[in-house]
């Protein structure tokens, strides 16, 4: 080939390859040159050069953020909360059927939560400073206090008006309660180290346990589950879990922020089971101020436990949860002389077979029950029985599971400690068991009931239940693995789903969702402080419901602390209208009384629309067929 003209620029004089025989240093013939490793000045840019230099385009905000949601959004936990969501609907069904004119289990307990938490929401934006002077039970004061306040519900309480919102706002809680019991409970028991298929076990037999159908008209009882999905955020938040232990590289401020919030929030919804959680964290504080010196000693040279960031978030959690709670108790200790809650503990402490005794609200064991249940002292409090499958399972799990056998142990002392609280004094008299625990608090408190703390019982079972759930799979896993051909997948898959399908039907209840009484009209108009006839423990309940259009005082006033004053109210109301019960009625501010008729038929109130009463000095306004209304100057 000819040598290329001595004019031709540099740059486009074809390169000639060395021979195969050339080795490193030779030198090329003099016509020949190499490539020039830069280009000459003026040459325009090699494409492939700038090509294969030019980065990857970052996302903007815009993508980035919708990749996140679309991620959140398939999540393993946000599939677990879809699931709950839809399993609460199933299995609280017809909740939402008719939320506007039904409430579950009874007209009584429900109606009086309904109207706490529309006073709270109500208040909280008209005057903060007249939360716990509630418009019932006038003229009394702290009467917020009489019962659980629901007081974490107050934001859902700000919307709507009238006793239409606040019973479809109450349907709505208490589906939502539901499936934060089965996504609490499944999110702890997976920090713990279950997998799937036992943690989604467990979570149901926690949520669905049948002692709680005997509970469903009490949202405050039914309002859990941030309890265990609070310990779940704690633990994570610390890098501990109960297969694994302590992880350092795993520890989250963040996680462990949250779990103290979120148990802030729980302790604000009543002390009926928020004060037994703040014992339980309490608990856990000391474990761990004994825990983390053994360890640093043990394990010298690899760090602290805990670090700064969670010491300091640990402080200040401790500080927010006790601060809220001594906030909500300080109308509690003042709301009324009601002594200590020993004698009401000994009356509802249940017996030991009461742990076998369904609720008349199974499905299951309901009828079949009914023998025994008809032995107890109080039935809907004393039938605490947690599943047979449920105990099944945890048997099993003491003896086959994926919890090692000190793990096991463990939990079997803790769940003995737990079943003897629960039995209240039935056990040792109650002496060196639940009387020191919540003997010595007012019984404002809420804590009289002692098998209301079959809650921990049932979590510790759960957990067991779990640990042998998620064994079977593996075993099931390993079997598969070594057949030839292998086992077809998807009927293992079926048959590790049982105990799921059974623990379902057995937490199948047959709770009933009566009407709610139409609101007289008058109850929308009036604003002065009134008596509502015919008032009893059980009916002002609905007419503190019935008081949500206009929150104007109420004379009447029922629910779990019912004052001694209403049962005199009630004892002098009894002849209205006459010149005694006039009288103490003025006494007490009480303006008017709103007599409806309807309600009245075979009480002492029957005729009282149809006495005379110019003599009396007041006055009556037949309002419709129904209502009557007497004004007291």
């Amino acid at each position: 080939m000819a040598d290329q003209p001595a004019n031709t620029p540099t740059s486009e004089r074809r390169p000639t390859e060395a021979p195969a025989s050339a080795q490193p240093g030779d030198k090329l013939d003099q016509g020949r040159s190499e490539l020039p490793a830069t280009r000459p000045p003026g040459a325009p840019p090699d494409p492939w050069t700038a090509f294969a230099t030019t980065p990857e385009r970052t996302p903007g905000r815009l993508r980035r953020a919708v990749r996140a949601l679309r991620r959140g959004l398939i999540h393993e936990y946000a599939l677990a909360g879809y699931a709950s969501l839809l399993l609460a609907v199933a299995m609280t069904w017809p909740a939402l059927r008719y939320p506007l004119r039904t409430l579950p289990q009874d007209l009584y307990d429900p109606s009086r939560q309904a109207w706490q938490v529309s006073w709270a929401g109500h208040i909280l934006i008209t005057d903060p400073a007249r939360l716990w002077h509630a418009n019932a039970f006038f003229p009394l004061p702290h009467s917020f206090a009489f019962g659980d306040s629901l007081l974490g519900y107050a934001p859902a309480g700000m919307l709507g008006t009238g006793p239409d919102a606040a019973v479809l706002r109450y349907n709505i809680l208490f589906v939502l309660a539901h499936a934060l019991l089965t996504l609490g409970g499944y999110t702890l028991i997976r920090q713990l180290g279950a997998r799937r298929t036992g943690a989604a076990v467990g979570a149901v037999a926690f949520a669905y346990a049948p002692w709680r159908l005997a509970q469903e008209g009490h949202l405050d009882i039914v309002s859990v589950g941030a309890i265990p999905l609070a310990l779940a955020m704690l633990a994570r938040g610390h890098g501990w879990s109960l297969r694994y232990g302590f992880r350092p590289a795993r520890r989250r401020a963040r996680w462990a922020v949250a779990g103290w919030l979120l148990a802030a929030w729980q302790i604000s919804l009543g002390f009926a089971q928020g004060l037994p959680f703040a014992y339980v964290l309490a608990f856990l504080v000391l474990v761990v101020l004994v825990a983390a010196p053994i360890r640093r000693l043990r394990r010298r040279g690899q760090g602290p436990v805990l670090g700064w960031r969670l010491l300091v978030t640990d402080l200040l959690g401790i500080l927010i949860v006790a601060g809220v709670g001594l906030l909500i108790a300080l109308p509690y200790l003042r709301a009324g002389a009601t002594g200590p809650a020993g004698t009401e503990v000994r009356f509802f402490s249940p017996p030991v077979h009461s742990l076998l005794i369904g609720p008349a609200e199974s499905r299951i064991w309901g009828a079949a029950h009914a023998v025994p249940r008809a032995s107890l002292r109080w039935a809907a409090e004393m039938s605490l029985l947690p599943g047979f499958v449920l105990y099944t399972l945890a048997l099993v799990g003491l003896v086959f599971s994926i919890w090692t056998w000190r793990q096991r142990f463990v939990m079997l002392l803790a769940l003995a400690a737990a079943v003897v609280l629960t039995l209240g004094t039935t056990v040792f008299d109650g002496r060196w068991t639940y009387l020191p625990l919540f003997g010595h608090l007012p019984g404002s408190f809420g804590v009289r009931i002692p098998g209301r703390l079959m809650l921990w019982v049932t979590l510790l079972l759960a957990v067991l239940a779990a640990g042998a759930a998620d064994e079977f799979v593996r075993r099931a896993e390993q079997l598969s693995a070594q057949r030839m051909p292998p086992w077809p997948g998807p009927w293992l898959r079926a048959a590790t789903l049982v105990p799921l399908a059974l623990v379902l039907v057995e937490g199948w209840g047959v709770t009933a969702h009566p009407v709610v009484p139409l609101q007289p009209e008058a109850m929308r108009t009036v604003a002065s402080s009134t008596l509502v006839l015919p008032t009893f423990t059980l009916s002002d309940q609905t007419v503190m419901l019935w008081s949500t259009s206009r929150f104007q005082p109420l004379a009447n006033g029922g629910g779990a602390f019912a004052p001694a004053h209403q049962a005199e109210l009630r004892r002098n109301a009894v002849t209205f209208p006459d010149q005694a019960s006039i009288a103490y009625l003025r006494g007490l501010g009480v303006q008017t009384v709103l007599l409806v008729r309807s309600q009245a038929a075979g009480t002492p109130w029957e005729r009282a629309g149809d006495v005379p009463v110019d003599p009396l000095g007041i006055t009556r306004e037949d309002l419709d067929e129904d209502t009557v209304l007497f004004h007291i100057p």
